[in-house]
């Protein structure tokens, strides 16, 4: 039995398959002479000898000479094992190899879906690098379907998640889905309210309605009222033409309110008058406009405090809240994070063509005592940051600016060491950015709002 081999960073149980296929028998036993050491090869004279290859060994890589009998001297036999190969197995890498006369053949041998090709004569280090690349796409390809599989799967409604907390908001969004009572979801930001809502809208009645979102603390107040409500021509200077808002274009789908905290007291009335009566009027109009649309709304604030402090309408919070479901943090989320932190690596190393393993256990480690103040935002934004910038072959905790995270905090209250790594990270992305708060606040994965909140309760510096 073959032993184990790591080839740059990822491992392997036993030696790749090759399939070499080729009418010289010369030529086949001489490739295979020359990369038996490094692969299982197997050999194929003709397309039914390869497939029968491809069908009992299931190799991952091809070599193709397109010249095979029937008719060696052209290309057409070529072509059609290139293509029952591929639609066997879609993943299959195949390079084909040609004459230098004959590169046209292997230009449209790629547009067919080959991998890559070869001109005679072959120079086997040339081969060596293209196999070694072939194989560890491949590679990289089957483990993210695979591992898209299994996410689609465990995945709620482009939700994703197995821990407990995760479950309980899974059973009660299906439990709200169905009806039309308006849905309040709570909790920080970053923990995917949003995603939250687009559940509860494509298992309801509505899904083949409008989905219309907007977030109430990211638009000037001066600018929000008709955003939301739209304006007739010449309401303002500047209002050239008339102009629906977002409560008008959801009618008859779902109207999402992020970060309903942010409202003014005044746009408070309004919404409340909506929820009421289901009727708005645009800025600078005076005819009803009936509207009917689910309101969802989200907070990643205390609401209760807000009324307390009288910044919030009572009337308005028990309007919004028909049935509440708070969204864990990510801290909270037991098992989600390992899980959720390998889909981003392997999608980003994916899009970015990088060559990276599964986390390390160190990693994983560190990624799970952190944290994660901005929650899942923050954890998608720090992989996708990570995968562009390692060098090396695997995603280190150094790679994650999580390096300190292990022994810094060991024996502190976890309330006073998440203020501690918020005020570190805040204080960070401030310097980078700057004093930017906009580009703080999108690398850490929160809002705005958010920042500033905690800029002001943990008594850090802007300037």
């Amino acid at each position: 039995m073959a032993k184990p081999t790591v080839s740059e960073g990822y491992v392997m149980s036993a030696k790749p398959g090759l399939l070499i296929v080729d009418d010289d028998e010369n030529i086949r036993t001489q490739m295979k002479w020359a990369l038996a050491q490094d692969y299982r090869v197997v050999l194929a004279e003709d397309r039914p000898s390869a497939l029968a290859v491809l069908e009992k060994d299931q190799p991952s890589v091809v070599t193709l000479d397109l010249g095979l009998p029937p008719n060696p001297g052209g290309p057409e036999e070529g072509f059609r094992t290139l293509a029952e190969l591929i639609a066997r197995d879609p993943w299959l890498k195949v390079i084909v190899i040609t004459g230098q006369a004959e590169k046209e053949n292997a230009r449209f041998a790629i547009g067919q879906g080959a991998y890559d090709f070869l001109c005679k004569p072959i120079e086997v280090e040339e081969l060596r690098r293209i196999l070694h690349r072939a194989f560890y796409v491949t590679q990289l390809e089957r483990e993210h379907h695979q591992l898209q599989r299994q996410t689609e799967e465990q995945a709620f409604e482009g939700m994703l998640g197995t821990s407990p907390a995760m479950q309980k908001v899974f059973a009660t969004i299906r439990k709200v889905a169905t009806s039309t009572v308006p849905v309040l979801l709570m909790g920080e930001s970053g923990t995917g309210k949003e995603v939250a809502a687009q559940a509860i809208h494509r298992l309801s009645d509505r899904k083949d309605q409008p989905f219309v979102a907007i977030n109430c603390g990211a638009i000037p107040e001066n600018l929000l009222e008709s955003e939301l409500f739209g304006h007739e021509k010449g309401a303002f200077t500047g209002a050239h033409l008339q102009r629906k808002g977002r409560i008008e274009t959801a009618q008859a789908g779902t109207l999402f309110l992020d970060e309903i905290g942010e409202l003014s007291p005044s746009l408070q009335v309004k919404l409340l008058r909506f929820l009421q009566e289901r009727v708005i009027e645009r800025v600078g109009g005076r005819v009803g406009i009936s509207v009917d649309a689910r309101v969802i709304a989200a907070t990643n604030s205390d609401l209760k405090k807000a009324m307390r402090e009288g910044k919030f309408r009572e009337d308005l919070y028990f309007r919004l809240e028909g049935v509440s479901i708070p969204i864990p943090p990510l801290r909270e989320r037991d098992g989600d994070i390992g899980l959720l932190a390998n889909v981003f690596l392997l999608h980003y190393a994916a899009e970015y063509k990088k060559k990276l393993a599964n986390l390390s256990q160190q990693t994983l480690r560190a990624i799970e005592r952190y944290p994660w103040p901005g929650n899942v935002r923050e954890l998608q934004n720090r992989l996708k940051r990570a995968v562009i910038m390692a060098e090396g072959s695997h995603i280190t905790p150094q790679d994650l600016e999580l390096t300190e995270a292990d022994d810094k905090y060991a024996g502190v209250r976890l309330k006073d060491a998440r203020e501690a790594v918020e005020r570190e990270l805040i204080q960070k992305a401030l310097l980078r950015s700057k004093g930017n708060l906009s580009q703080a606040a999108t690398d850490l994965g929160i809002s705005r709002p958010t920042l500033y909140e905690l800029i002001e309760k943990l008594g850090i510096e802007k300037g």
